[in-house]
């Protein structure tokens, strides 16, 4: 009589029994390493990367100065968890689109790595423990602008604006640029002109910082039925509306310089803030050409911009 046995095992992917040795240890069903990178990438770590990089030099410059190192980490833990839940909840609400598109279709629930149940309840935990430390911790201002952050990102944006407008970006833009608020009223309880000027910034940046990607993913977003400008849009219209915003952002910027800032500061403005809307106007240079078109250059140098820009922000506090 054979000594091994076959066992089934309840497996999401549908790969065949595992066969065992009675007394050998059991392997795991699932790396545990793997899932654990799952539950990681639902989190989507580049927004929480965002979120830094605005929330930080935003309490240093409502501080003016270095907040307390208490103070600063309770704010980047629930953060980071609040743009963390707003992420996973995210994913589980398209993820019947996620899986038509060849951009997110390895996310982990088209590829039932993590099952829809599992990451809704790992959404609404992460929503919950970021608002209660916010609350507990920091103020009620604080944790209501983090709860409506994440509210208006999956109800608002997720659920209804994607799907239905191709101002989508522009209107699920203040979701983006919530985390200068809730930095900066985690240090003094309200909101002052300067908090709003860099909200303003961020809000305006996200269209130029966006609009490349949808034009390189646009039959992605085509074929899932969602009316991102640059699917729905001439190319006239998108060029409009990359260089509109590209020059607010500046202005915006700008607007940020007297209101208690240095020429640390307005010097740094000016000149990242030129090469952005000099960007800008090169990729839409190359799209009203007809030539080749590189989209992901002016993506990419937005991300290298606002990090600079929020960068001469913490710098001029400190100084």
């Amino acid at each position: 009589m054979s000594t091994i046995t076959e066992r089934p095992v309840s497996n999401s992917a549908g790969q065949p029994p595992v066969r065992t040795v009675p007394g050998a240890p059991v392997a795991p069903r699932r790396d545990v390493r793997a899932v654990v990178s799952a539950y990681v990438s639902l989190t989507k770590p580049r927004i929480v990367e965002l979120l830094l990089v605005t929330t930080v030099p935003a309490m240093m410059l409502a501080e003016g100065g270095l907040p307390s190192l208490w103070l600063m980490a309770v704010v980047l833990v629930g953060g980071s968890l609040a743009a963390g839940a707003a992420s996973v909840l995210n994913c589980y609400i398209d993820r019947d689109i996620d899986q038509l598109m060849r951009r997110t279709k390895r996310r982990p629930l088209p590829t039932h790595t993590v099952s829809p149940r599992s990451a809704l309840v790992f959404g609404l935990v992460l929503a919950v423990v970021s608002v209660t430390l916010m609350a507990v911790f920091t103020n009620l201002l604080a944790a209501g602008l983090t709860l409506a952050a994440i509210a208006y990102y999956d109800l608002v944006y997720t659920l209804w604006l994607k799907r239905t407008t191709p101002q989508n970006t522009f209107w699920g833009g203040a979701c983006g640029a919530a985390p200068v608020l809730i930095g900066w009223a985690a240090v003094t309880g309200s909101l002052a002109p300067a908090a709003w000027a860099l909200f303003a910034v961020v809000f305006f940046w996200q269209m130029p910082h966006f609009y490349p990607l949808a034009m390189k993913y646009k039959a992605d977003y085509a074929r899932a039925g969602i009316p991102m400008l640059p699917v729905v849009a001439s190319a006239r219209r998108v060029n409009a509306e990359i260089i509109g915003f590209a020059w607010l952002t500046l202005l915006s910027s700008l607007a940020v310089w007297p209101l208690g800032m240095s020429a640390i500061y307005g010097v740094t403005a000016l000149l990242s803030g030129g090469v952005f809307v000099y960007e800008a106007h090169r990729l839409c240079r190359q799209v009203a050409s007809g030539g080749a078109v590189r989209p992901m250059r002016l993506f990419h140098w937005s991300y290298v911009y606002l990090t600079i820009l929020f960068a001469a922000v913490a710098v001029d506090a400190l100084v």
